[in-house]
């Protein structure tokens, strides 16, 4: 069987990673990666370090491009490469532009798909956009759903989608397990060195934060409440790779900027995130990826979102909803920093998205 790989983000590099690894030592199944290029030096990033060379690249990337642009040149260039490789199944991840088009296309072609991370529903079409809008689409064109949780089946359950449907856990834990076994086994000197002015007997506060949604006022109060964590205690260090964005950078600089122990870097590669994550004490994010990453390493995580459609981790107590409200944030940071039987609750609540065996249950369930 010939399974094709369609993929263009940094993050769906992140999460098929580990699926593609597994499906390459079958030898029962020929693996073919496809990639749009819908990010760019994101997702190059992504395939060099977990050692994955695309079969096909329709390089999609330009400036100011819009969804227009990005939805019109994939479909279009997806074409020639299923008329040439003729998959027998084809494999999206999550919520991109790309995952739908590629589900669209293989629809065209009337060609299997497989949806990895099937299910995950805010309840808002427009919230976050266009990921609820791009999820909801490729669902109802899929033929096998991979989803991560009970949730995720019930919410597929909802919407009339009960075949081929199976609960497997989130790749992102598989990914995240295998990136920090990379790291060890290829030596960790770089990273020492790369972060070697951030203070590390401190208490590490990785921060990320880039939504569209929190642009303004909202992003105004996310960085008075992280200014106020610094200021307030000294034993603790901010670190906030900051977005390229300039709605973020903007504020972040005139708010952030200047105190002693939070500390602006560049946006990091995934094997720079997961080193830092690993070495935090918890994470202020508004971040989907990292609120299924930190709770496998043991990091509370605080949402600075209004909504989140990962709503399982909220409930095992892996993480929490603080919105952009100054007050929430403080309030629950100091309770962290402060309480230890407040954090080792949170510490210890268990992983609801998985435990790293989903790319081995999919190809599993593919084998069947």
């Amino acid at each position: 069987m010939k399974h094709l790989f369609i993929f263009g983000t940094r993050p769906e590099a992140i999460k098929m990673a580990p699926v593609i690894k597994a499906f390459q030592q079958e030898p029962t199944f020929k693996t073919i990666v496809c990639v749009t290029g819908q990010h760019r030096e994101m997702l190059d990033q992504v395939l060099e370090f977990f050692d994955i060379i695309p079969d096909y690249d329709l390089s999609l990337m330009s400036k100011n491009q819009t969804l227009f642009d990005v939805t019109a040149k994939a479909l279009t260039g997806l074409k020639p490469v299923l008329d040439k490789v003729k998959p027998d199944n084809i494999f999206v991840q999550g919520d991109t532009t790309t995952a739908f088009v590629g589900a669209l296309a293989g629809f065209y072609e009337k060609i299997p798909v497989s949806h990895i991370e099937a299910g995950l529903r805010s309840g808002d079409i427009y919230s976050p956009f266009p990921e609820e809008g791009n999820r909801k689409l490729a669902g109802h064109l899929a033929a096998h759903h991979f989803a991560p949780t009970e949730r995720a089946v019930k919410n597929l359950k909802t919407e009339g989608i009960t075949k081929n449907v199976y609960q497997v856990g989130n790749t992102v834990i598989d990914a995240l397990l295998l990136g920090l076994d990379i790291i060890k086994e290829r030596g960790e000197d770089k990273y020492h060195e790369y972060f070697r002015d951030v203070d590390f007997t401190k208490r590490i506060v990785l921060v990320t934060g880039h939504r569209r949604e929190s642009f303004g006022k909202p992003f105004e109060n996310m960085c008075a409440a992280i200014k106020e964590i610094a200021t307030t205690y000294d034993d603790v260090e901010v670190v906030y790779p900051v977005h390229l964005n300039p709605n973020v950078r903007n504020t972040v600089n005139q708010i952030l900027k200047g105190v002693n122990n939070i500390k602006l870097i560049e946006p990091l590669s995934y094997p720079y995130l997961i080193w830092l994550m690993n070495r935090s004490y918890f994470v202020l994010t508004d971040s989907g990826g990292i609120q299924e990453e930190a709770p496998t390493l043991g990091k509370p995580v605080l949402v600075m979102r209004d909504v989140t459609e990962r709503q399982e981790g909220v409930e095992a107590g892996t993480a929490l909803l603080v919105g952009t409200n100054k007050g929430v944030i403080l309030r629950e940071s100091i309770q962290l920093l402060t309480i230890p039987e407040y954090y080792a609750k949170m510490a210890n609540a268990i992983n609801p998205y998985g435990d790293g065996t989903t790319s081995r249950q999919i190809l599993d369930i593919l084998k069947k």
